[in-house]
């Protein structure tokens, strides 16, 4: 695990765009193409911005999300309009982007349509994940009846409705096999908050309290957590 702490949010998005870019552009130079698993909220939008002006073969780059709301993907909750409003333009407006929420009127039925969907990336070139307050990652949410499926390294299974207990709106989520499926994991964080969730959780080994701590614990992907104060 390699820890990355900056003064400011502004620091740690230009480092943090520098080093997606290179990573994206040697996938790009060496296989022909790239992918990109980002995470919606609001700590990721001013490095959304940052990183759509980047320099790069976009058209050769693939796009989606840890997770979605099971939501019209022009409802203001939805992670695809967050991802297509703040990511998907300058630069950045020529990449595909794999949607998480299909037709379906419930998640659990879109399941494996969105399976099907994810089929067609192989590894992912790079994870960037946000970390709720309550130790929920993507949308592996504590005390939720999914969540030991999607814990589940064994499952063969890369995406699980979700419902959580203290959220609004079903989710899609990938689990965490498939999030592990890169060439590099980051934690995306901000906040002293957000770091006593982390400690709290490196101090412990409860997964199902702290769902964060499989990504921690892991060492399937080289993880490297960027937070600013």
């Amino acid at each position: 695990m390699k820890m990355l702490e900056f003064e400011n949010t502004s620091a740690l998005d230009i480092e943090l765009a520098e080093m997606v870019v290179a990573m994206l552009a040697a996938d790009i130079e060496s296989k022909g193409a790239a992918s990109l698993v980002v995470s919606g909220g609001q700590t990721p939008m001013d490095f959304f911005h940052l990183l759509s002006q980047q320099l790069l073969d976009w058209s050769a780059v693939t796009v989606t999300l840890a997770d979605e709301r099971w939501v019209d993907n022009d409802h203001k909750d939805s992670n695809e309009k967050l991802v297509r409003e703040n990511l998907l333009i300058n630069e950045a407006h020529q990449a595909q982007f794999v949607s998480l929420k299909n037709l379906a009127t419930d998640a659990v039925d879109g399941e494996a349509e969105c399976e099907q969907a994810l089929a067609a990336i192989d590894q992912f070139t790079l994870v960037i994940l946000g970390m709720g307050d309550d130790g929920h990652t993507a949308s592996l949410f504590p005390a939720t009846e999914a969540l030991a499926l999607g814990l589940d390294m064994s499952s063969g299974r890369t995406a699980i409705a979700v419902t959580p207990t203290a959220a609004p709106h079903q989710r899609m989520s990938m689990t965490l096999p498939r999030l592990l499926n890169t060439q590099q994991i980051i934690i995306h964080i901000s906040g002293e908050s957000k770091q006593d969730v982390l400690q709290a959780a490196k101090s412990g080994d409860d997964i199902a309290e702290l769902p964060i701590r499989a990504i921690l614990n892991q060492q399937v992907a080289p993880l490297s957590i960027y937070w600013a104060k």
